[in-house]
């Protein structure tokens, strides 16, 4: 006689799955873990209104001109300043747990962004997302800055420090390169954070004692 779809307790066709057993405890669910690397890359999309921001004073450097970017009053952005130059220090404000940021002058207070042009401008309201730029740091240890409104255009300057518009830029041009520097006589926050290791030296027991011998004998 052939098997019946609810025999086969010994393993027939008709058993259940484990999933589908009897008995709370024994419930078995195939839920996949939730995707970390993912949930980082959509929230580094948008803005993080929860997290404390954290704000840095640095200056940049540019791989082209040798001079340091600076934001002046006539909202202008080049990059011709000197190393402690007022209008080249630039208060770098983090817009979400990732990497993206907003930009501005300390002297002046003024946002650096990019319009529809691709042209870098100062704007007092640096809310929009044509005010927010993504570092990315590349494999010669410079970095890169990509506008976060106008996808693959950056932030860049000629050899004369004049701004090079977002269009006509790409990640491997010297143009778009920057070195972070810490404006001329500013010590780091934390300037112990680089000492060398102090050995610390603990007095000998007698077990330690016994166990050095050994080992030499």
């Amino acid at each position: 006689m052939a098997p019946t779809a609810d025999s086969g307790a010994h393993g027939g066709p008709g058993r259940r799955p484990a999933a589908h057993r009897a008995g709370g405890n024994d419930l078995v669910t195939n839920q996949s873990p939730p995707n970390f690397t993912q949930h980082v890359s959509e929230q580094s999309k948008v803005t993080d209104r929860v997290s404390r921001r954290l704000i840095r004073i640095y200056q940049l450097y540019s791989r082209t001109s040798g001079k340091h970017v600076q934001v002046l009053p006539n909202k202008k952005i080049n990059a011709m300043a000197e190393d402690g130059d007022a209008h080249a220090k630039l208060i770098v404000e983090t817009d979400t747990f990732g990497s993206r940021v907003r930009i501005k002058g300390a002297e002046t207070g003024l946002y650096i962004c990019m319009n529809r042009k691709g042209k870098l401008i100062g704007k007092e309201n640096g809310q929009g997302r044509d005010c927010i730029f993504t570092e990315i740091v590349l494999e010669n240890n410079y970095t890169a800055l990509r506008n976060a409104r106008y996808d693959g255009w950056y932030m860049a300057f000629t050899r004369r420090g004049r701004p090079r518009r977002g269009s006509r830029t790409r990640q491997h041009q010297r143009e778009v390169h920057f070195m972070k520097r810490l404006p001329k006589g500013q010590q780091p926050t934390h300037p112990g954070q680089h000492r060398p290791f102090d050995f610390i030296h603990y007095p000998f027991s007698q077990r330690t004692k016994r166990t050095r011998y050994s080992l030499q004998h």
